[in-house]
């Protein structure tokens, strides 16, 4: 009886590993066939429209694209930019921690004012009232318009890209910071990347940024340039996912600086 009983026992042991084995072929079944829908899923819709956007072929990807190209808000097109590039930005003698500055952007569709922070990123403000004293965005193009997200320029090549020639330190904000609608932050391509291009949040989905973007200051006027700005039609670049170029030319005529209100 004892040998039967043996017998018995390994027989239901091996019908249990057998069982677990088969729940295991099931479970690893399941989870293949649940990966592939899931991939389809997302193929279909981040992948695909960004590959058969339409009208893809006449988006704007240079800034020759954008010179040819209607000009936005029924503006006419100012004189081209002309390519500066430095290797180091010149101190600006009068802005100090203690200045009140601001930064009178004229865009095709209006100004836009920004109360700039010389107290808080000081090198940030220096680098950016430098280059617009110099001329350098002067007929430069918004080349980024992405829906409650952010309007981006300050790209001499137009496409995201290009720069002034050199970069600046970083002056990042406290871990806590939170982007909300009407910051000014420079934009960059990671730690010490940082040059001429910057980007105005105009919606709450820039709130999922880190802050890892030198702020530059806040938007005192200009809401109304903004919202026609953003109302402007955009495409999908060919082989992006984000509906963000503009089929207008949206240009910076000019920036305008001053200091403790001179």
């Amino acid at each position: 009886m004892s040998d039967r009983r043996q017998r018995q026992k390994e027989q239901r042991k091996a019908k249990r590993a057998a069982e677990r084995k088969a729940a295991q072929r099931s479970e690893l079944y399941r989870r293949l066939v649940t990966g592939l829908i899931f991939g389809a899923i997302v193929i279909a819709i981040f992948v695909l429209p960004g590959l058969i956007g339409t009208n893809d072929s006449g988006l704007p990807r240079s800034y020759a694209d954008y010179r040819s190209q209607p000009t936005a808000c029924g503006a006419e097109a100012p004189p081209p930019e002309t390519p500066m590039t430095y290797t180091e930005p010149v101190p600006q003698g009068d802005i100090t921690p203690t200045s009140s500055v601001t930064a009178t952007v004229a865009t095709s569709c209006g100004e836009i004012v920004i109360e700039l922070d010389a107290a808080n990123f000081p090198a940030t403000v220096n680098s950016f009232v430098f280059l617009a004293r110099e001329g350098f965005y002067d007929g430069q193009v918004f080349h980024r318009v992405v829906e409650d997200f952010v309007i981006q320029g300050g790209d001499p090549e137009a496409n995201g890209t290009g720069g002034p020639g050199y970069v600046i330190e970083d002056e990042f904000p406290e871990g806590d910071f939170e982007f909300s609608e009407g910051i000014v932050a420079m934009a960059n391509r990671g730690a010490r990347s940082t040059g001429s291009q910057f980007f105005i949040v105009i919606g709450d989905r820039a709130q999922f940024l880190v802050p890892g973007f030198n702020i530059l200051g806040t938007i005192a006027s200009g809401g109304e340039t903004l919202d026609k700005i953003a109302a402007i039609e955009t495409g999908v670049a060919p082989g992006s996912v984000e509906r963000s170029l503009p089929l207008e030319s949206v240009y910076i005529e000019s920036i305008t600086i001053s200091v403790d209100g001179s």
